[in-house]
């Protein structure tokens, strides 16, 4: 334990209360280890029963685990501290907040009038027009869509589906490397989190057939523009994953599809493969607008229930004057070429980089998506020799579970032209004696 925090309580919901507070202000940092139960329990002059108590909670919720002779520890990601990326120094190029150029974004233009309702719009909460449109969407690369629904964003939908079809201790699959708000949003749920390695097309079979005999009863991934690898499966590789999750039918699958209009990749996804329990959530963000907190979702009629009636309890619906403006925009002609536009640079600008750091032996990954994986040795010092030469980039701890070390280069902005420049210097970072580091 941290010397400087002092636990206090006299009751199991005081120390977890204590506990959470010293994770929340930095009193006690991921890895810190506390008092054994019955040592807390004399210091603090209560039983070990309150003790043991107050640490059941702390554990559900994901604040600290227990790891057998090694006692109880914070949790690496504590459920009150998410890993936020670090603020991006002045004067440096920002290639690590993995967002769209703002280049190939339309701009947003709320409706002008929003005739008022009397109550809520609890009984009718998606508007018609853009539930056919998000129909559209779906079966356009053969999902079926006649179950959809609306969420205020991706991880709000995800967060609604775990929280309504597991239970706390409950494990789930997740990428690995793999998208870092999910892989905090898993833990503060109380859910254990399950790592699935990722290749270039995406979740590897066995290493998700191993996860599913442990008894995993989610599983969420990404079809495409995988975060950070931009891996995206191909049709053999959504058939084998499809054939392995057939023989678990009872557990519910989630695909996060937030790049499926600037992934710059075909659509084989499992919404499509005919599972029993699914769901695909699709998002906007990345290609009309990050302040777009709406996402569409088709998936099984159990699923949408379950969804649905959690969120009558909550929010109730997403905002019609937010519905409105993405139904304006994609219905908009030249809203679509802006997007598809701005598909073609992304690819370009992958291509790029990755085939300027080829040049230099160093090997990097980007096959869809904005971004670009690079394995590295030691996330730190290149991180660090890049700041020198003006460029700031994502170590990859922020991605990983077990996966080996990277770093994670967003290309969404980055010209080809400074690519070559960025590659250059990634290089003269390794060093000439390290020509293939990155391999």
């Amino acid at each position: 334990m941290a010397a400087q925090y002092v636990i206090e309580g006299a009751t199991a919901k005081g120390i977890a209360a204590s506990v959470e507070r010293g994770v929340a202000e930095g009193g006690l940092g991921p890895g810190d280890a506390l008092p054994p139960v019955r040592r807390l329990a004399d210091d603090l002059g209560v039983s070990p029963g309150t003790v043991a108590t107050a640490y059941k909670d702390l554990r559900q919720r994901g604040l600290i685990v227990t790891r057998g002779r090694g006692g109880t520890v914070v949790a690496d990601v504590p459920s009150v501290a998410s890993r936020r990326p670090p603020r991006v120094p002045a004067g440096l190029v920002d290639l690590a907040g993995g967002h769209p150029d703002p280049a190939f974004l339309p701009v947003l233009r709320p409706p002008s009038a929003v005739v008022p309702a009397y109550g809520s719009h609890r009984a009718a909460p998606r508007l018609p027009a853009l539930e056919a449109l998000t129909r559209e969407w779906f079966e356009r690369d053969g999902i079926p869509a006649e179950h959809v629904t609306f969420a205020h964003g991706a991880l709000d939908c995800i967060a609604r589906l775990l929280s309504t079809e597991l239970r706390p201790g409950d494990a789930v699959a997740v990428e690995d490397p793999g998208f870092h708000h999910l892989l905090d949003l898993v833990p503060a749920l109380g859910l254990r989190m399950v790592p699935v390695a990722v290749d270039g097309e995406g979740l590897v079979p066995e290493s998700l057939r191993t996860a599913l005999r442990g008894g995993v009863r989610a599983v969420v991934c990404s079809p495409r523009g995988q975060c950070p690898t931009g891996a995206f499966f191909t049709r053999s590789r959504r058939d084998e994953l499809a054939a392995v999750l057939r023989e678990f039918p009872e557990a519910l699958v989630v695909e996060d599809d937030h790049n499926a209009e600037v992934g710059g990749s075909a659509a084989y996804t499992l919404g499509a493969a005919g599972l029993d329990r699914w769901a695909q959530v699709r998002t906007v963000s990345k290609h009309l607008g990050i302040d777009l907190r709406w996402a569409g979702v088709a998936c099984d009629a159990v699923t949408q229930a379950r969804h649905d009636g959690r969120m009558l309890m909550t929010s109730g619906w997403v905002s019609h004057v937010l519905q409105e403006t993405v139904t304006s925009l994609l219905a908009d002609g030249d809203v679509r070429e802006l997007v598809a536009t701005g598909e073609a640079a992304y690819a370009e600008r992958r291509t790029a980089l990755i085939g300027a750091l080829g040049a230099h032996g160093i090997r990097a990954v980007g096959a869809s998506g904005l971004n670009v994986w690079v394995p590295v040795r030691d996330e730190s010092a290149v991180v660090n020799g890049l700041r020198t030469q003006g460029w700031w980039v994502a170590a990859g701890a922020r991605f990983r579970i077990a996966a080996p070390p990277a770093v994670r280069i967003t290309t969404a902005a980055l010209a080809p032209a400074d690519a070559v420049r960025l590659a250059a210097d990634f290089a003269g970072v390794l060093g000439d004696s390290q020509a293939t580091y990155g391999g």
